[in-house]
């Protein structure tokens, strides 16, 4: 079977989850080969503090087929970034997949690689990413031709066997879907906006408003500019 090179973007403040819920399906997933890349490979810290290191840089990653960004706090400065832009502009040339998770979808449509396509993002963000010129749709994972995007932060797992399937069959994904007992029966029915107590829905909203209002700043300067 070929194996697709995948690349795993890393920057800091990113959500680990993001990054680690694909990641356990990938290493597990005999169509991929597993690319960890970030500006350089010096030390990053992820959102709070933990530690993680990249072992190829921009200027050394080799062609990949496909593309995978994750999101976090560390988004907002990468929006208007033409370092992470052209990078992954340039690898999106021949990438064959171009995919994220959360908010890096955030990323790619400020890079210009979601533009007539529908995608999805945090619910958070579903407003930013509509600004951003994109179809945004409020759905766990959503494959519109080669793009492939998944939700806010647990949806990587969603979204990396969906990716899986494509890729390596069903039968490949189901067996690693079992392996990591990937089987959700959360504690509670506040997973999303339509589920959650108006309550804490508002907290929640309360919570982001900083972050949002941030983003917000920036994507309206960035469409001013276009």
């Amino acid at each position: 079977m070929q194996k697709y090179k995948i690349g795993m973007l890393l920057f800091p403040d990113l959500t680990i989850q993001d990054f680690v819920g694909p990641y356990d399906v990938f290493i597990r997933a005999t169509c991929f080969e597993v690319y960890i890349v970030a500006e350089t490979t010096s030390l990053l810290h992820a959102e709070g503090g933990l530690t993680v290191k990249a072992d190829y840089s921009f200027e050394d990653c080799p062609p990949l087929d496909i593309l995978f960004v994750p999101g976090g706090r560390g988004i907002t400065p990468l929006l208007i970034n033409k370092v992470y832009h052209t990078f992954l502009q340039q690898q999106a040339v021949h990438a064959k997949y171009i995919t994220s998770v959360c908010t890096g979808s955030l990323l790619l449509a400020a890079a210009g690689l979601l533009q007539n396509f529908k995608a999805t993002t945090h619910w958070r963000s579903l407003e930013l990413l509509s600004m951003l010129g994109v179809d945004a749709v409020a759905e766990r994972v959503v494959v519109d031709r080669n793009r492939i995007t998944g939700g806010g932060i647990t949806a990587g797992i969603d979204f990396a066997l969906t990716l899986t399937a494509l890729i390596g069959g069903e039968e490949m994904a189901k067996t690693i879907q079992l392996m990591l007992e990937y089987n959700p029966a959360p504690p509670f029915d506040s997973g999303s906006p339509g589920n959650a107590e108006p309550h804490i829905f508002q907290k929640a909203q309360d919570a982001s408003r900083p972050l949002f209002e941030s983003r917000l700043k920036i994507i309206q300067q960035i469409i001013l500019l276009k």
